[in-house]
């Protein structure tokens, strides 16, 4: 019986109130972003371009979680890159802008997006500046599989409270600029 009540009191005092009720951990649009900075540079060992190496860096990162109060994340990036081809390198300057559906991992205690799409891409290199449609799908491919192992946001284990508080069943909410894990009790 004390054990019941000191879990009580632990998840009580974790927990925060909202305009929803009550709410075990939320994250924010920066959050997010600060989270996937720290991936990037996971994703630029990835990269190739039709086969050649690829030195990636991403200039501008931004996050808008709940948009028009839709259920999902949408990223956007701002990226520079160098081909190397034949002893030479071409700059290429690549606008990204995906959209996703978050979903919680309970075993992994960390939230992935899933059902990718991309919304927009705006390729300017050597003189051509504009959509360039061959490289949506390669595009499409290295983003897909980067998010389906590399999550937009962990949660920090570290914390004792996030810990005993992951050990619960949660739901997922999602609200304009944060997304809120809450007991599913």
């Amino acid at each position: 019986m004390r054990i019941l009540i000191l879990l009580t009191c632990l998840f009580l005092g974790a927990c925060k109130s909202t305009d929803q009720g009550v709410s075990v951990y939320s994250f924010t649009n920066s959050e997010i972003e600060t989270a996937l900075a720290n991936q990037l540079p996971k994703l630029s060992e990835q990269i190739k371009l039709m086969g050649l190496p690829v030195d990636f860096s991403v200039n501008d990162l931004s996050v808008n979680v709940g948009p028009d109060k839709r259920d999902v994340v949408v990223l956007g990036a701002d990226s520079s890159a160098v081909i190397k081809a034949f002893a030479l390198k071409y700059p290429v300057r690549l606008k990204l802008k995906i959209e996703g559906s978050p979903f919680y991992d309970s075993e992994k205690k960390a939230v992935f997006l899933r059902n990718v799409k991309l919304i927009d891409t705006t390729v300017d290199t050597a003189g051509f500046k504009g959509n360039l449609n061959l490289l949506d799908e390669q595009a499409m491919q290295v983003i897909n599989s980067f998010l389906a192992v590399n999550p937009v946001y962990k949660l920090n284990m570290n914390d004792p409270k996030v810990a005993l508080l992951s050990k619960l069943p949660l739901d997922m909410k999602v609200s304009q600029g944060e997304i809120l894990l809450v007991p599913t009790l």
